[in-house]
């Protein structure tokens, strides 16, 4: 008993010395920020966000005439009497500028209140993830599930609060300004690359300076919901065997560290994105909403930790064949795939980030659609192979035709969401079983064929079915003519362009080998030092008592009663 209670105060000891490095360090990056002068002033009232620049027409020609500045551009002097004139006007009708200010402001506050209110709804989808993983589990562990989902929240977001947002964002406003919030012109350094190569974003540590900004905050609240998201999906494959310590440290991982970069590639203004115009790949890599920022990410991080942790106990028999440990509430499973579904409606199209921006309908249409292709395949699928549909198999295919057209959205026809969704859910099926029973990776929720297999297909769609209606200027490529077609926008192979089906292809494998081969190699050295497995006898016992102090069906407890 006594080396027991030895054991566990060393173990608590080093794991509060490990929290305290981590905090110095994060607290010595924050306090670098400070040391980096800017003359762009932040406004976290919000009351300069927003003016006659942010004033456009439908197709997003500004009010403003700005002034040309190359003289010996051909067009030069057609542009300087257009400045001109907007200036002589300006001096004539001064009410009209005034009105073209209070028209932006207006403009910027209706785009934060759609992309708050889509946070929220994001936000939501964490009560989805963890009734969705709490029923598919064994009731012995359904308090581990819910404490892992409600940690997850509570310490990824502490570490993307101290160091994540500013590696993801620290930038964003060289190559990625988000103009329907007003630019957030303070985020303008990187802190490793620049120009068009920078490789980690280097303002708004702790949301001091910089980002404690009107406009900032609000992509900062849309941005970590998103990042959260990528935390709730390694639940899914590590539960049933991780002790809370090591779980913790995956989400400041996450947090901290395996989202924001790979984010700060693709939507922070980072190389990826701008492969487009540096090595005339398409437009760069796309991902409208994330299959790959988030839930690839999320996937494969999910993917290497399974690896490290081993199978459940009793999960493989003596020949080696896989045993099924059925969900132990459906009723819990269904509900969470609807609150999924529900949140999702805030993911894809919240991620235009305005309301102004009027392809959100037909975001919202091609993310329905795709949700009930897959789990329609899926159903079918299993119906086929096992002779009666699987309702986790349905609910499993809806959630990965949600993952695959995550990326594509806003840049596919309805019809192609459900070709998208089709294969989605053929996919996870294929997928489940593959790492069952082919290379026995130990994923109790189908999490790494869900996000990892599906998140991957998304972004590699985009390269296939991207119908070019959409994002003329993506990435800062083709704004005025892309293709030879004037406002053409992203497009696939089946329309006409290799090279952007080479970038997400490419890109999308590049996701998978940097979340899985980072997690890897981290938590293979902290196993090494400590195991991240819970004891035997714990796992049997089930996770609830032993690691949480806790049942979540105490009725179900045999109490006797000291006589």
């Amino acid at each position: 008993m006594r080396t027991s209670v030895v054991g566990r105060s060393a173990h608590r000891y080093w794991t509060m010395k490990g929290v305290g490095l981590t905090i110095a360090l994060i607290v010595a990056f924050g306090l670098s920020q400070w040391c980096l002068a800017d003359d762009q002033k932040p406004d976290p009232a919000g009351t300069a966000t927003g003016d006659r620049t942010m004033a456009v027409d439908a197709s997003g020609n500004s009010f403003v005439v700005t002034e040309p500045m190359d003289k010996k551009a051909p067009d030069y002097a057609t542009n300087k009497k257009n400045f001109d004139d907007y200036q002589a006007q300006g001096v004539k009708e001064p009410l009209a500028l005034k009105l073209a200010d209070d028209v932006g402001h207006i403009r910027a506050a209706t785009n934060f209140a759609w992309t708050l209110n889509t946070g929220y709804l994001v936000l939501f989808m964490q009560a989805g993830f963890a009734l969705l993983t709490c029923g598919l589990v064994r009731k012995k562990n359904a308090a581990h599930l819910m404490m892992l989902n409600f940690a997850a929240y509570v310490f990824a977001f502490l570490a993307y609060y101290a160091v994540g947002y500013a590696f993801q964002f620290g930038a964003v406003a060289i190559n990625a300004a988000p103009s329907n919030l007003g630019g957030i012109p303070t985020l303008n350094k990187f802190l490793i690359g620049s120009g068009s190569w920078g490789f980690l974003g280097g303002k708004g540590f702790f949301l001091t300076g910089p980002a404690y900004d009107a406009g900032s905050n609000c992509l900062t609240l849309f941005e970590v919901v998103f990042m959260e998201t990528a935390g709730y999906i390694i639940v899914g494959a590590i539960c049933e065997r991780i002790t809370f310590w090591a779980f913790v440290l995956c989400e400041f991982f996450i947090g901290a560290i395996l989202y924001p970069v790979f984010g700060c590639w693709v939507w922070g203004g980072g190389w990826m994105s701008q492969l487009g115009s540096t090595l005339n790949l398409g437009h760069g890599y796309v991902d409208f909403a994330g299959s790959t920022v988030v839930h690839a990410v999320g996937g494969f991080c999910a993917m290497a930790l399974a690896v490290i942790l081993g199978p459940r106990l009793g999960k493989y028999g003596p020949d080696g064949k896989p045993r099924a440990f059925p969900a132990h509430n459906l009723v819990y499973v269904v509900t969470g795939t609807f609150i999924l579904l529900f949140g999702w409606m805030g993911f894809n199209p919240g991620s235009t980030l305005g309301v102004t921006d009027l392809r959100i309908s037909v975001v919202a249409v091609n993310t329905n659609l795709a949700a009930v292709a897959g789990s329609a395949a899926a159903m079918l699928l299993w119906y086929r192979l096992f002779g009666k549909p699987d309702i986790t198999m349905a609910c499993n295919g809806m959630l990965a035709g949600l993952v695959a057209i995550t990326a594509p959205c806003a840049f596919v026809s309805p019809t192609s969401a459900v070709i998208i969704g089709v294969i989605a859910g053929i996919l996870v099926c294929m997928g489940v079983l593959f790492f069952d029973r082919v290379v026995k990776i130990d994923d109790p929720c189908g999490a790494i064929s869900v996000h990892g297999l599906c998140g991957w297909f998304g972004a590699v769609s985009v390269g296939i079915f991207a119908d070019g209606t959409y994002g003329a200027g993506w990435n800062g490529v083709g704004a005025s003519n892309y293709l030879g077609h004037a406002g053409q926008g992203v497009t696939g192979l089946l329309h006409g362009d290799t090279s952007q089906f080479l970038m997400q292809l490419g890109g999308a494998t590049l996701c998978a080998v940097w979340a899985f081969g980072a997690t890897f190699v981290v938590f293979s050295v902290v196993n090494r030092v400590k195991s991240i497995r819970v004891p035997a006898e714990s796992e049997a016992e089930g996770l609830d008592l032993p690691e949480f102090g806790m049942l979540a069906y105490p009725e179900d407890a045999v109490v006797t009663a000291d006589r």
